[in-house]
C-alpha cells in the first residue's frame, strides 16, 4: 500500500512530513580522523544539522532516527567480495573480513549529542545501508499519516542513496537537506546531488526546510 496520496502541496507542514536522520553518530560528526573532522567543520555539516533538527522539534516535526545497531563482535554483518574499502582504496587483505567503523555498546555508535532526541522522537535501529530495509520506519511514517520524508545525514553516497531510493520505491515525497549530507569521498556528494537526486526528490537548504516547516 502506497503512502497517502501525494498532493504535490510544496509545504512541509507536521501532518504531512517526518524528518529521517541517518547514521548521525557521534563517531561520524567527531571523527578521529583530522581530515573528516575538517571536511565537516568546512562543509558547517554539524550545525546544519543542530538548526535542522531544532527548526523540525519548534514545528512539531517527528524526527526519526535511523542509527547503525551492529552487534559489537560485527555477527550481524554479511561478507562480500568489492574492489576497494569504503574509503575506495584497494583491499590490502582479501581474507581480512568487513567490521563496521561503530558497534553497539561503544561510544562512537551514540546519537551526537548536538542533534539528540527528545520525547516523541522515534528511534529506528538499522543494520544494513536504506534506514527502510528490514527496520520499521516505513510503519512509524504511515500510521502517523506522513506522505513525505526530509532527508539528512551521511554518507551521501551510502545510507542517504540507499534510503532516498527506498523512499521513491515506496512512494514516499522526498526532500534531502543538501547541507545537511556529506561524503569525503571526492566529488560524489555533488553528483548526487547535482545529477541523480533532482529527479526523484527536491534539493533544498537546511534554510529552505526550516521555512516551509514554519509555514
Amino acid at each position: 500500500m502506497a503512502p497517502t496520496d501525494i498532493d504535490l502541496d510544496p509545504s512541509l507542514s507536521k501532518d504531512r512530513v517526518g524528518l529521517v536522520l541517518f547514521d548521525t553518530l557521534h563517531g561520524y560528526l567527531h571523527p578521529a580522523d583530522e581530515q573528516k573532522a575538517a571536511n565537516l567543520e568546512k562543509w558547517g555539516i554539524l550545525e546544519n544539522m543542530a538548526r535542522l533538527v531544532q527548526g523540525a522539534h519548534d514545528a512539531g516535526v517527528t524526527v526519526f532516527y535511523g542509527a547503525a545497531d551492529h552487534a559489537g563482535d560485527g555477527a550481524d554483518v554479511a561478507s562480500r567480495l568489492t574492489d576497494t574499502d569504503m574509503d575506495l582504496n584497494p583491499w590490502d587483505d582479501r581474507e581480512r573480513r568487513f567490521m563496521p567503523m561503530h558497534r553497539r555498546g561503544h561510544k562512537g555508535a551514540e546519537i551526537a549529542i548536538e542533534v539528540k532526541p527528545v520525547e516523541g522522537d522515534v528511534m529506528v535501529p538499522k543494520h544494513r545501508w536504506s534506514a527502510f530495509h528490514q527496520t520499521h520506519l516505513d510503519l512509524q511514517l504511515r500510521v502517523r499519516k506522513l506522505n513525505t520524508v526530509i532527508l539528512a545525514g551521511g554518507s551521501t553516497d551510502v545510507g542517504i542513496a540507499s534510503t532516498a531510493f527506498s523512499a521513491r520505491d515506496l512512494d514516499y515525497g522526498l526532500v534531502i537537506a543538501r547541507d545537511c549530507c556529506y561524503s569525503h569521498r571526492g566529488d560524489n556528494n555533488d553528483f548526487l546531488m547535482d545529477r541523480i537526486f533532482p529527479r526523484m526528490a527536491r534539493v533544498m537548504s537546511t534554510d529552505q526546510i526550516i521555512e516551509l516547516m514554519k509555514n
